[in-house]
């Protein structure tokens, strides 16, 4: 492409308006999703970047309000966008409630609606943050990993049922996997592996169940069309033991839902806080639903201290993975670490509770350090 086609693309790149659907959610997702949406106006001004932010209710307050967690106008919010960003599900409120009025089944019921087979999860250990982590210095030196989980398929997404048995009820869930959807999965790590340290560790019990094996198989044949990627297979039990550790081992790791799920959060408090840590759900293309990985933790929530930074470095995700606003990416996570070097903390992530900051405080410094 000449010289002046490339100047007609990128203005078009940049005069083109990003459909957003705003999905805020319960507890403290309205609070750190507005400061996320702070910074992408800011990216506005600064970029020129155009944004469109369309609300909707989703999980325990569409329960409340809609008779359902994920209402079809919902969906037809997020289909019609070019991204999600989400702030947090669930609570205390609606944990007796049957499976069809839980939060949570609104979250398998939107992945799948949307096609989101992958989820990843970036895991960094800022230097100046070491010491709000349980784990030696030493040991997180040099942190810096992702996790990648396949979302749609296995346990969670079984055969669920429960029985008379001999010893008195059963309950039973189904762990299915078919090849298609290991395939895809692998594939997509793979390529996030090439594109950091070409090191793919991939995460199973092959020793045990059925679909591990398949599973490992499936890697195994797809590896040599990698051939620049180095792959270790690690037992799931092994890996939660390694990412204690030795933790800057790790570069990607794959894996299936379940255990993905439970390794991710793992590798979340190698950070130091939970509030520390964003995500990207994805599937074919590049849409993408964006969320932080923590909870919705209605202990806090309306007290405006809860941790924005995983939301914000959500939005860093999305405007690299769906976007291509590779600038604006990197502007946002340069903020980020320089707040966090100037010595700003949140109460999740202080070491002296006192000098504490709030959520719209975090944001605004945020804010500030984008712009200068």
């Amino acid at each position: 492409m000449d010289n002046y086609n490339l100047h007609v693309e990128w203005i078009r790149t940049m005069s083109e308006t990003k459909k957003i659907a705003v999905i805020a959610g319960d507890g403290i997702g309205p609070e750190v999703v507005a400061e996320a949406i702070k910074v992408m106006k800011k990216t506005e001004e600064l970029f020129g970047y155009k944004f469109e932010f369309e609300h909707g209710l989703f999980g325990g307050i569409a329960i409340d309000e809609k008779g359902t967690p994920l209402p079809q106008e919902t969906l037809d919010i997020c289909q019609k966008a070019d991204a999600v960003l989400l702030g947090a599900v669930g609570g205390p409120k609606w944990d007796n409630n049957s499976k069809e009025l839980r939060p949570e089944t609104g979250l398998l019921g939107i992945r799948k609606a949307l096609g989101l087979f992958s989820n990843i999860r970036p895991a960094v250990v800022f230097d100046c943050l070491k010491d709000a982590s349980t784990l030696k210095p030493e040991v997180l030196e040099g942190t810096d990993l992702i996790v990648v989980r396949e979302l749609t398929g296995g346990i969670y997404f079984g055969e669920k049922f429960r029985r008379e048995g001999a010893q008195g009820e059963e309950a039973v869930d189904t762990c299915v996997y078919n090849v298609t959807e290991i395939e895809r999965i692998v594939r997509q790590a793979f390529e996030v592996a090439q594109k950091r340290s070409k090191r793919l560790a991939s995460v199973d019990k092959a020793n045990v169940l059925e679909t591990s094996r398949l599973w490992r198989e499936t890697v195994n044949r797809i590896a040599p069309e990698y051939s620049d990627v180095e792959v270790e297979h690690v037992l799931v039990d092994n890996c939660a033991m390694q990412l204690l550790r030795r933790p800057s081992s790790f570069d990607v790791i794959v894996t299936e839902n379940m255990f993905g799920d439970i390794l991710s959060d793992e590798a979340a408090m190698l950070t130091g806080s939970i509030g520390m840590l964003s995500s990207a759900s994805l599937g074919e293309g590049s849409f993408g639903l964006y969320e932080p990985v923590h909870g919705s933790a209605p202990d806090i929530a309306g007290q405006g201290i809860a941790n924005p930074i995983a939301t914000i470095l959500s939005v860093a995700l999305m405007f690299r993975l769906t976007f291509g606003y590779e600038d604006a990416a990197t502007a946002i996570e340069t903020a980020v670490k320089n707040v966090l070097d100037a010595g700003h903390r949140t109460g999740d992530i202080a070491v002296d509770k006192s000098k504490a900051i709030g959520t719209g405080a975090m944001g605004d410094l945020i804010v500030a350090a984008l712009r200068n």
